[in-house]
C-alpha cells in the first residue's frame, strides 16, 4: 500500500516528536510550510500544564496577501521577527522542531536566521 505524500509526512514528523520536546526555561519552535507560506508556533510542552502554544509567527498577513513569501528571504524576515519577539519574553534558547521536513533550503534557512539574531537553538 502506498502512503500519500501527507501520511509520509506526518509519520516523519511523529518520529522527529518523539525526540523533541519543549519546556518553559526551552520551548519547542514548530515550523509549517505550504507552498505560498511559513508558519512558526513556538510551544511549551510541560507535562503538567500540557501543550501551551506560546507565540504564532507566519508571514500570511494582510499586508501580504496574494504574496508568496514560502522561500528563503522569507524565511530570513520570519526568523528575526520571531527572534526579536522571543527575546523580549527573556526566552534566550529554544529546541528546533523541523516538522518531519528535512533540515534543508527553506527550513534551514529559517533556523540559520534564528540563530544570527541571537537566540540559541
Amino acid at each position: 500500500m502506498q502512503l500519500s505524500k501527507q501520511e509520509r509526512l506526518k509519520r516523519r514528523h511523529l518520529r522527529v516528536r518523539k525526540k523533541v520536546a519543549g519546556t518553559t526555561e526551552r520551548p519547542r519552535v514548530m515550523v509549517r510550510k505550504t507552498l505560498k507560506h511559513l508558519y512558526l508556533v513556538v510551544v511549551d510542552d510541560t507535562p503538567e500544564g500540557g501543550s501551551k502554544t506560546i507565540a504564532t509567527y507566519t508571514t500570511a498577513t494582510k499586508a501580504n496577501a496574494g504574496k508568496h513569501f514560502a522561500n528563503a528571504a522569507g524565511a530570513i524576515a520570519l526568523g528575526k521577527l520571531a527572534a526579536a519577539d522571543l527575546k523580549s519574553r527573556g526566552i534566550e534558547a529554544v529546541t528546533y522542531d523541523r516538522g518531519g521536513y528535512r533540515y534543508h533550503g527553506i527550513v534551514k534557512t529559517l533556523a540559520d536566521s534564528i540563530r544570527e539574531a541571537g537566540v540559541t537553538i
